[in-house]
C-alpha cells in the first residue's frame, strides 16, 4: 500500500499532518527523526515536521535524507523547510519580526504544491527563525508581508518547503496543498479506506498468528470491541475475549458490558479480579505508578487465563495511534505525555506476545472501521474510556469509598448527558459529524467526573459540611490528540450539580473543567 513517511521533530501539531493525510485516504506513518525506517517501494514521499528547536542550535535535531533525496518527493514544513535550507547551503537567521498566527500568503511562482490554491490565501505561521537565503537550486514560490521565502521548491530534486503549517485548521487551503503533494506530486492512489484496511489487516493477522490462540482484553470500549471483531473475522475460534472487572469500572459496567456482547458471536469470558487490583493499588498515589500497576495486573490476569487456554501465545490489545504517539516522545525534544497500560505499562518479560491490529489508527478511523465491520452503533458511538479506568479520575490513592463517590457522581453525569434532548440545537454527532446529535452524550466526544483530593466547606440544611468537590469534564475532539471543552448548557450544568450534591454522599461542590488540550490533557492524571 502507498504510504507517506512523516518525520517528527517534536512539533505539537505533527500528528495533524497524519490526520489530514488520512482524511484524504492516504496512508502515512509518523516516526521520530532519529528512528526513520529504511526506504521501501511503498514509500511515495516524505514530510518533515515542525519543531520547537532552531536549526541554528548546537543540538538541533537532524535527519539523514540521503536514502530518500532525489528518489521520492520531500515536503518540509516550518522547521523542516528551514532544515532543508540550512543543510542545502541557504541561510536561516533569527527574525526581527517573529511571525505567529494568521498571515496572508501570496503566490509568486507556479508550483504543483499550490495547484488550485487562491493567489492570496490565509495561512498559519509559528516560527521565530526565518530563511534569509534559499538553498542551492531553489526558487521562491510564495511570500507573506513579513517573510519573503515563505515557500520554495527545488525542482531538480522534487523538494517543496513551506514556513507555515498547512496541517492546521487556520490555513484555509492547507488540505488542498497536502492533497496536491500526496496525489499529484507523490502519486498516491488515495485508496486507503476502512474496507481496504479490514481486508489487508485480516490477511496480515492470519499470517502473523498462524494456528496459535489469542486472548484479548475486552473493555466494552470502541477500540477493544473493533479489535475483537477484526480478530474474530481473521481467526475465529482461535480468539478468546476476556473482560476483566478490575474494580475500577463505572457503575454497573461489568454486567452491562457482558450483556452487550451476547449476540455478537464473540467468545467472551468475564473475570472478576477487582479485589486483586485494589489490593495492588493500596497506598499508591502517583499516577504513573498506578498505570504501571494496572498494566502489570492485567498481564498477570491474562497470563493466568492463558494457562487454561490451550496454545494461547498472543495478547491482543486495542492500542490506537494516539496511545503510541503519546507514549513514545522524542528524547530531549518532545516529552512522553503518559504511559498507557496497553503501551507503556507492560512488564519487560511476559510469556505472551502482543498483537495490536489498530495501533496505526486514530480514534475516528477506528469508528469508521467498526462501521465497516457492522458493529452496532451503540458500541461504536460509546465515549472513549481510559485503560486505567477510574483510577486516573481519582486524584491520589484509590479506595473503595472514593470509588463509590466517583461512580455515583459519574453515573448521574453520564445519564444526564444521555437524557438531555438537543434535537434542533444544530449540534453534530461527535462520532460522525455528518449526523446530527439527538442528545448531549452524542454531541460530546468524551465525558467523565474527576474526584479531587481536597475538601471544601459547604452548608447542607443547618449544618456545616466539609466534603469533596468533583470536576465535570466534557470535550470535543476527533482523535484525542487535541481537544476543546464542550459548552454544556447552563440549565444542564445547574441540574447536574444539584443532583450530584443532593444524591452523592461525600460531595458538596461541583466545578466544570474548561481547559483545552493542549495545554491540559483530557484526563487529569
Amino acid at each position: 500500500m502507498d504510504k507517506i513517511i512523516i518525520v517528527d521533530f517534536g512539533s505539537q501539531v505533527t500528528q495533524l499532518i497524519g490526520r489530514r493525510l488520512r482524511e484524504l485516504n492516504v496512508y502515512c506513518e509518523l516516526y521520530p527523526y532519529d528512528r526513520i525506517p529504511a526506504p521501501d517501494p511503498s514509500v511515495k514521499g516524505v514530510i518533515l515536521s515542525g519543531s520547537p528547536c532552531s536549526v541554528r542550535d548546537a543540538n538541533a535535531p537532524h535527519v539523514d535524507l540521503t536514502p530518500f533525496r532525489g528518489k521520492v518527493p520531500i515536503l518540509g514544513i516550518c522547521y523542516g523547510s528551514q532544515l532543508l535550507a540550512f543543510e542545502g547551503g541557504g541561510a536561516v537567521e533569527a527574525s526581527d519580526t517573529r511571525e505567529y498566527g494568521r498571515a496572508v500568503l501570496k503566490l509568486v511562482a507556479q508550483s504543483p504544491l499550490f495547484q488550485g490554491v487562491c493567489e492570496q490565501t490565509q495561512v498559519w505561521m509559528s516560527h521565530g527563525d526565518t530563511i534569509t537565503a534559499l538553498p542551492r537550486g531553489a526558487q521562491v514560490t510564495a511570500s507573506t508581508a513579513d517573510v519573503e521565502n515563505a515557500a520554495y521548491q527545488i525542482p531538480d530534486e522534487n523538494i517543496y518547503a513551506v514556513q507555515f503549517h498547512p496541517e492546521v485548521y487556520h490555513t484555509q487551503e492547507g488540505s488542498q496543498m497536502l492533497k496536491n503533494f500526496a496525489y499529484d506530486i507523490c502519486g498516491c492512489a488515495g485508496d486507503w479506506t476502512p474496507n481496504s484496511f479490514v481486508e489487508s489487516t485480516v490477511a496480515a493477522l492470519r499470517e502473523q498468528i498462524g494456528s496459535d490462540n489469542v486472548i484479548l482484553g475486552l473493555s466494552g470500549g470502541v477500540d477493544s470491541t473493533v479489535a475483537a471483531v477484526l480478530l474474530n473475522k481473521a481467526i475465529g475460534k482461535q480468539l478468546t475475549c476476556i473482560f476483566v472487572n478490575n474494580g475500577l469500572l463505572r457503575k454497573n459496567e461489568y454486567s452491562d458490558v457482558l450483556a452487550s456482547y451476547k449476540d455478537m458471536g464473540l467468545n467472551v469470558i468475564g473475570v472478576d479480579a477487582g479485589g486483586d487490583f485494589l489490593c495492588a493499588l493500596a497506598g499508591v498515589s502517583d499516577p504513573e505508578s498506578k498505570r504501571k500497576i494496572i498494566g502489570r495486573m492485567f498481564v498477570e490476569t491474562f497470563e493466568s487465563c492463558a494457562k487454561k487456554i490451550e496454545n494461547a501465545a498472543w495478547l491482543a490489545q486495542g492500542t490506537i495511534y494516539p496511545d503510541v504517539i503519546e507514549s513514545a516522545g522524542i528524547p530531549g525534544i518532545a516529552s512522553k505525555i503518559k504511559s498507557h497500560h496497553n503501551v507503556g505499562g507492560l512488564p519487560e518479560k511476559m510469556s505472551l506476545r502482543v498483537v495490536e491490529p489498530l495501533r496505526m489508527l486514530f480514534k475516528d478511523e477506528v469508528r469508521r472501521v467498526g462501521r465497516a465491520l457492522g458493529i452496532p452503533a451503540g458500541l461504536i458511538n460509546r465515549h472513549p474510556f481510559p485503560g486505567p479506568s477510574l483510577s486516573i479520575r481519582i486524584i491520589g490513592e484509590v479506595t473503595e469509598e472514593r470509588l463509590r463517590v466517583l461512580r455515583d457522581a459519574d453515573d448521574i453525569f453520564i445519564r444526564s448527558l444521555r437524557s438531555y434532548d438537543c434535537t434542533g440545537m444544530g449540534l453534530p454527532s461527535a462520532s460522525d459529524p455528518l449526523v446530527p446529535a439527538t442528545c448531549l452524550y452524542d454531541a460530546v466526544w468524551q465525558a467523565g467526573v474527576i474526584l479531587l483530593p481536597v475538601k471544601s466547606v459547604g452548608v447542607m440544611g443547618d449544618e456545616r459540611t466539609y466534603e469533596n468537590p468533583v470536576a465535570l469534564r466534557a470535550v470535543v475532539s476527533t482523535d484525542g490528540m487535541t481537544a476543546d471543552w464542550f459548552p454544556l448548557p447552563y440549565d444542564f450544568l445547574r441540574d447536574v450539580s444539584n443532583q450530584i450534591i443532593r444524591k452523592v454522599r461525600g460531595v458538596n461542590r461541583v466545578v466544570y473543567d474548561i481547559s483545552s488540550k493542549p495545554p491540559a490533557t483530557i484526563e487529569w492524571e
